[in-house]
């Protein structure tokens, strides 16, 4: 039976990629023997499958339109850059050796004849699979998006000259389109799709409107997403709207007040990234429902007919539109529940900045102080990935942070939506916190999977769940949590919900435990949270658990801290929709075509430290690149801190925990990152010798104000004078 990290490594395919790299690697190994595939022997292998099935005639998918025709006219330097998606795709079992261009599994231990033998059958199963539905949809007809929008635009004009009834025209935009687009987005029974040309007449401004009937079943109000027509056929929008009629009577006296504040709140909810936020949408220059549809609008994408983009532009934007569509109408649904229950109900039109504040106020009034920043640090730290790991000297309010800070979002121990789980010193394996079967053959769960239980009940999916394990590396982590940290590398988008792979396969449970404990997995409302106290009890962490998690330190403490007195009144804690924490991004295409400029610059400074990073084999990978980056632009998009604190933060909590050792190299490794924090040269060279001057200098609380990254500056100093005087350092000595 295959390991579990390889069971559902193509559960997310959109082209045959994986499939075949995988079996080019296996194919390389059964030829070889050597662990090792440089990247030119794999993207031959690869090219070679494409060209000779084309040549045979067989269905493969074709080379990207851009680059070339056909494989044949494919090269293999073309083939190196179109492996880089499935690599990173599949980094949570290769290790691709950027320094050496070579890639191998990430386990030595599958590479035995049984499992490689299970792997290939599988690939080859998966492969035959995808090529034959590949094959099925050539051969019908298929729809096309673009020409159906580039037909309404040049024919709707001709089209209003003739009769209205039965018009081909008419048949296309009210029926052909809208059930060819609940196909395409495999939408679910709460979804309505209508389109209309006119009443008996044709209309000056056709539309497509994709709605959920839980908030709207018509576009007079509530809020859905349209293709609004221009009246010149010029252009079509795709839009975030809402409904022109009938605004509440207790609301403005005048409708487009009213639509404006209204726009406003909506813009204020959910990320609407790649879409325009501005008043500069033009439907018609007359009065009447196209005046209101341009003030109404809360988002939009402009298409001219002479530009239209290809398919894959115009659905992949279409899914992007319902993906924040379907947050909101989760905010909504939320609303209305805290506003029937006997619950104040939380103001949803605050920032993300706005509810950190409150946040903030909460822990202050429970008499808890911490340094300026750290609240925004765990925030952007929990969003990037659902693990955080909080280190330091034992008593300094690791444990407290968490608790008060899932308080502060309503998630508490009495409701369930807070755990505690102390971990003990023997265990070693995941059994102590997923379960195990007793002598009897019932499953026992650990008190994780009672959570897990818990969260992923229908009613409680939109509630965060906080897990903090108490000092967790009391035991090996890797023993216990290995489970977890593989699951994790599994997210992906299932609609609008992040799913991972199982942590308890059904088919190892009893018949009577499976409907509750077969195929538990991590859902998207869970936060794991370690805190841990480094000395010589403690276990170190190694690569695999520090790639997956943000360590955020806790060791310069400042005793003389006090709490203000507050009055009681107004600090309750209110519930917050998982929205707030949960992850918006899970691979770098999610950010990269609105953050271009910004995933560049991050990823530019990664590459110059990399380089520091290889003498000493520390250099990161595309995982770890992925989430400074997704860390980064949560910070400039809900404007928590300036840029520079934003990457020191990242320095010092994804590069810095892995450097340790005595060696020489190491020492000149952290030479090189003191230079990169300070922003100015140093020499080098004299201070391989002594350092005394930099971490007398910068190890200190109050450092120069010039210093472009002062807290990993800090930390090389200590980890410099720990290196000096001790002989060996680490990130992780208190």
């Amino acid at each position: 039976m295959l390991p579990e990290a390889l069971s559902n490594i193509f559960r997310a395919k959109q082209k045959s990629y994986k499939m075949v790299l995988i079996l080019s690697i296996i194919e390389l190994y059964q030829r070889t023997h050597s662990y090792q595939a440089s990247i030119d022997q794999i993207a031959q292998k690869f090219l070679a499958y494409f060209q000779q099935e084309s040549e045979a005639g067989n269905t493969v998918d074709t080379p990207p339109e851009q680059k070339a025709s056909g494989w044949n006219e494919f090269t293999l330097s073309q083939t190196k850059g179109l492996l880089k998606t499935p690599i990173e795709a599949l980094s949570a079992i290769l290790n691709f050796d950027q320094a050496n261009q070579t890639l191998t599994l990430v386990n030595p231990e599958w590479f035995n004849e049984e499992t490689l033998k299970e792997l290939k059958e599988y690939a080859m199963e998966e492969l035959n699979k995808y090529n034959k539905k590949l094959e099925l949809s050539r051969e019908q007809p298929s729809f096309s998006l673009h020409n159906a929008l580039s037909q309404i635009m040049n024919t709707y004009l001709q089209a209003k000259t003739e009769p209205f009834t039965q018009h081909p025209l008419g048949i296309l935009v009210r029926k052909t389109i809208p059930n060819k687009l609940m196909d395409l987005l495999s939408l679910g029974n709460e979804y309505l799709i209508e389109g209309s040309t006119g009443k008996g007449k044709w209309a000056d401004i056709p539309w497509i409107a994709v709605m959920d009937r839980r908030i709207t079943k018509t576009t007079q109000r509530g809020e859905y997403i349209v293709y609004l027509f221009s009246i010149d056929m010029k252009a079509v929008y795709l839009t975030l709207a809402q409904g022109v009629k009938n605004p509440p009577k207790d609301g403005y006296t005048k409708k487009y007040e009213y639509l404006k504040k209204k726009t406003d709140e909506i813009r204020n909810l959910i990320p609407l990234e790649g879409l325009h936020k501005d008043e500069n949408i033009f439907l018609t220059d007359r009065s009447g429902l196209g005046r209101d549809y341009q003030v109404s609008t809360v988002a939009y994408i402009k298409y001219e007919r002479d530009d239209l983009p290809e398919d894959d532009e115009l659905i992949q934007d279409l899914r992007n539109l319902v993906s924040n569509y379907n947050q909101y109408v989760d905010i909504v649904l939320h609303s209305r529940e805290e506003l029937t229950s006997d619950k104040e109900p939380n103001p949803v039109t605050l920032t993300v900045k706005e509810q950190l504040e409150q946040v903030k106020r909460y822990i202050h009034h429970k008499g808890f102080l911490y340094p300026d920043g750290l609240l925004e640090n765990f925030y952007l730290s929990l969003k990037s990935k659902p693990f955080v790991i909080l280190a330091g000297v034992s008593g300094t309010g690791k444990t407290k942070l968490v608790k008060l800070f899932a308080e502060a979002l309503g998630a508490t121990m009495d409701n369930g939506q807070f755990t505690l789980i102390p971990v003990r010193p023997d265990w070693s394996d995941p059994s102590d916190l997923l379960g195990y079967k007793d002598l009897a053959g019932i499953f026992r769960p650990g008190r994780l999977t009672e959570v897990l239980v818990e969260a992923s009940k229908r009613e409680n999916k939109d509630k965060p769940y906080f897990i903090c394990l108490d000092e967790m590396n009391l035991a090996r982590v890797e023993y216990y949590f290995s489970d977890i940290l593989s699951v994790m590398e599994t997210q992906e988008w299932n609609s609008d919900r992040i799913i991972t792979s199982p942590l308890i396969g059904s088919e190892s449970l009893r018949e009577e435990d499976q409907p509750l404990y077969g195929g538990v997995s991590l859902p998207d409302n869970v936060y794991v949270i370690g805190t841990v106290n480094m000395d010589e009890t403690t276990h170190p962490f190694s690569k695999k658990v520090l790639d997956r998690a943000n360590t955020i330190e806790f060791n310069y403490i400042n005793l003389e801290q006090y709490p203000d007195y507050v009055e009681e009144e107004g600090f309750a804690s209110p519930a917050v929709n998982n929205l707030f924490l949960r992850s918006d991004y899970l691979q770098l295409s999610d950010v990269y075509s609105t953050y271009q400029d910004l995933v560049h610059s991050t990823t530019d400074k990664l590459v110059r430290i990399n380089d520091i990073l290889e003498e000493i084999h520390s250099h990161v990978g595309f995982r770890i690149r992925d989430s400074i980056c997704f860390y980064m632009v949560y910070n400039q998009r809900f404007d928590l801190m300036p840029h520079d604190k934003a990457f020191d933060g990242q320095l010092l909590q994804k590069i810095l925990p892995r450097i340790q050792g005595s060696s020489l190299s190491v020492k000149r490794v952290l030479l090189q990152l003191m230079q990169e924090a300070l922003g100015k040269s140093i020499p080098i060279k004299d201070l391989l010798d002594d350092a005394s001057d930099l971490y007398g200098k910068y190890g200190r609380k109050q450092q120069d104000g010039d210093v472009k990254y002062p807290l990993s500056a800090r930390k090389i100093a200590f980890m410099l004078r720990r290196l000096e005087e001790d002989g060996f350092t680490s990130y992780w000595l208190s």
